[in-house]
């Protein structure tokens, strides 16, 4: 991948004062007590209003996620105009390109319609990525994302196993993600996709571990680009030690630990510390007054907060009680 024009901080002073001043509305550990302590869906809905959502009071589930999908694209969208061309909002974006080639790739294997699954977060219009798939032409989409699609429809054929067509396209994400990453020239975004591999090689090793896979399987779904070796991962499975040591003096530390002790029941607190390794790491951007980190930690915030506001609402009008929500909530990392 080609690396972007070098900028420097001074690239970054207006976009930084806006989302300085924007963070100020995003969802905090603060709102998302008062969200709790309200009790209710409406109640809720009034705290989010404060955050800028939209009335959702008397909305569903299926109204919260358009709510969710069109605040999450507005961002997006509006964050592309403004911030310098420095490929950072687009490395964010990618994540929904993979969701949206995974739907796709099964749903052609199927012969069914996933358009209601589809996002509109991606680079590529997901319409636009449909056809390109369907008529084997890659113009107007990224080549390694093309391509994985078309290895992961050939695997899907061959084996009759959607996890190992999840694989090669997670693998294809993980790896242009790091290339895109670097290419910004932004150290502090390539050392997030750095930790992003590293829990997605965590994630892997300890699911496979809970379904008593070996460590052939294990390697098909570990990708490179972190600091820990996916090899050496794959050897501590297979020879039934921790993987926790791997990950001393990483932010994955705390979450490695909890895996290991994981014998079976619920991955929440698991799965929870996985994440907020991630945006413990986006944190460390309070200290910058301007500069791509400060770019870098918002987009991170907006997916943060969208996903407290999922969980909370879900949790509310499904009748969970305040502790369990808290309990599945990440860390605020602004």
């Amino acid at each position: 991948m080609a690396k972007t024009k070098k900028l420097n901080e001074n690239d970054y002073l207006f976009i930084s004062a806006l989302l300085r001043a924007r963070e100020q509305k995003l969802l905090n550990a603060e709102r998302a007590e008062r969200m709790l302590a309200a009790g209710s869906w409406a109640g809720a809905a009034k705290v989010l209003e404060e955050c800028g959502y939209p009335d959702v009071g008397a909305g569903s589930g299926k109204e919260l996620e358009k709510v969710l999908s069109e605040r999450r694209d507005g961002v997006f969208a509006e964050l592309a105009r403004l911030a310098p061309g420095d490929g950072i909002v687009d490395a964010f974006r990618m994540k929904y390109d993979y969701h949206n080639a995974k739907v796709i790739v099964k749903a052609e294997a199927l012969s069914q319609d996933g358009s209601r699954l589809l996002s509109a977060s991606g680079r590529v219009p997901a319409d636009k990525l449909r056809d390109a798939f369907v008529r084997r032409d890659d113009a107007g989409v990224p080549k390694p994302l093309y391509a994985a699609m078309q290895e992961a429809k050939a695997a899907l054929a061959r084996t009759g196993d959607p996890q190992r067509a999840d694989f090669l396209l997670d693998a294809a994400y993980v790896g242009e993600f790091l290339a895109a990453a670097e290419a910004t020239g932004s150290g502090f975004l390539a050392g997030y996709a750095r930790l992003f591999a590293d829990q997605v090689n965590l994630r892997s090793a300890v699911r496979a571990r809970r379904m008593e896979k070996n460590a052939d399987f294990l390697r098909s779904a570990l990708v490179p680009g972190g600091s820990v070796e996916p090899a050496r991962i794959a050897e501590a499975i297979g020879a039934s030690l921790p993987v926790a040591p791997l990950f001393e003096g990483t932010p994955l530390r705390e979450a490695a630990l909890v895996g290991d002790d994981l014998k079976g029941g619920l991955m929440t607190k698991f799965e929870r510390l996985c994440d907020d390794a991630l945006t413990g790491y986006c944190a460390g951007a309070r200290g910058v007054a301007f500069g791509n980190e400060v770019l870098v930690a918002y987009l991170c915030a907006v997916e943060n907060e969208l996903s407290a506001v999922r969980i909370i609402m879900t949790g509310l009008r499904t009748g969970l009680g305040a502790d369990v929500i808290r309990s599945r909530l990440r860390r605020f990392c602004l």
